[in-house]
């Protein structure tokens, strides 16, 4: 994140500016938050329909190194998004707070519309907190916000998650937007977050049978430390050799964020009945793996040609209330 919001600077020139074009490591966190959720998601839905699911290998490994490791990405990075948003809508309307509004109006009719088939879909209740929490905070200071994000991510942790968690990573991204720190600390907040995320994931096995509270805390704290050094390590392997195949993939798959997320409910609805026939849970990782893939190709190929995704493209005509062009001008030959 602290390379992430200097890349900003860089590009932004100064503080309050609006971002000029996409922030490419932006959308590399989100494809990479993407591919963990759609793991998670995947391995929920199939767990829900097994009465009694005997736990194996695969089990665990989710459910220590996936699930409510990849969210908390997600949500800073909407907390991000929103600020990009205002800056961006500010050079295009005298009231960029009610194209916000209407923004999330849309996405949470999308949310609602998905929620018929998913109904623990995320986008309902994102575009209610948005609309709750950081569309008031754009009034706030920003030392106010940074300090209501701690908060209310503190008390989340002490609660087991939940809105209060939600809500503060989405003002906490907000914030991240406005106090730019030294790329410096990015290996030393890997290596810390990484140990504090091995200690936490095995003080939560460990209060597995101890106090239901402090087992929930345990199990939010070292999702939200997991997803500190997953974010961290990716930033630090964007800046090795490795970074434009990692660009490649996931820059594209983070931009079609939306549309990759509701194709993702319709590869895992459709292939449910042979993922509740496997007892192993093999094929959670394979249909994964997969899906993945084959939006990382179907995403490469649309952007090509177009400059949005089908659903991207959908929502910023509704927000906008008018037709976006879309369609890329052919190249020279």
């Amino acid at each position: 994140m602290i390379a992430l919001r200097n890349t900003l600077l860089r590009r932004a020139g100064t503080r309050g500016v609006s971002a000029p074009g996409r922030l490419h490591e932006l959308d590399a966190l989100r494809g990479f938050a993407l591919c963990g959720i759609m793991v998670v998601n995947t391995w929920q839905h199939t767990c829900d329909r097994l009465e009694h699911p005997a736990r194996n290998t695969v089990d665990w490994v989710v459910d220590s190194l996936f699930q409510a490791k990849f969210f908390p990405i997600f949500s800073f990075l909407f907390g991000m998004s929103l600020v990009l948003f205002l800056r961006s809508a500010g050079d295009r309307s005298e009231h960029p707070r009610l194209v916000l509004l209407r923004r999330l109006a849309v996405l949470a009719c999308l949310g609602a519309a998905h929620r018929i088939v998913n109904p623990d879909e995320v986008l309902l209740p994102y575009a209610g907190f948005g609309a709750m929490v950081l569309l008031p905070a754009s009034f706030l200071p920003d030392l106010v916000v940074l300090v209501a994000g701690i908060g209310a991510t503190v008390w989340g942790v002490g609660h087991g998650g939940g809105g209060a968690l939600v809500g503060g990573l989405f003002l906490l991204g907000m914030a991240a937007m406005e106090f730019p720190l030294s790329e410096r600390l990015l290996a030393p907040a890997f290596l810390l977050s990484s140990v504090l995320a091995a200690g936490l994931v095995y003080l939560w096995i460990a209060s597995s049978t101890g106090s239901a509270l402090f087992f929930r805390g345990a199990y939010t704290a070292s999702g939200l430390a997991c997803s500190a050094a997953y974010g961290t390590g990716l930033l630090l392997l964007l800046r090795t050799r490795l970074r434009a195949a990692l660009m490649r993939a996931l820059t594209p798959l983070g931009r079609m964020a939306l549309t990759n997320y509701l194709l993702s409910t319709v590869a895992i609805l459709g292939t449910l009945p042979l993922l509740v026939a496997d007892p192993t849970r093999l094929s959670v990782a394979v249909l994964s793996v997969a899906v993945l893939a084959a939006q990382v190709a179907f995403s490469r190929w649309w952007l090509a040609r177009y400059r949005y995704g089908p659903m991207e493209w959908l929502w910023r005509c509704l927000t906008w209330l008018e037709r976006v062009p879309n369609r890329r001008a052919p190249a020279p030959a």
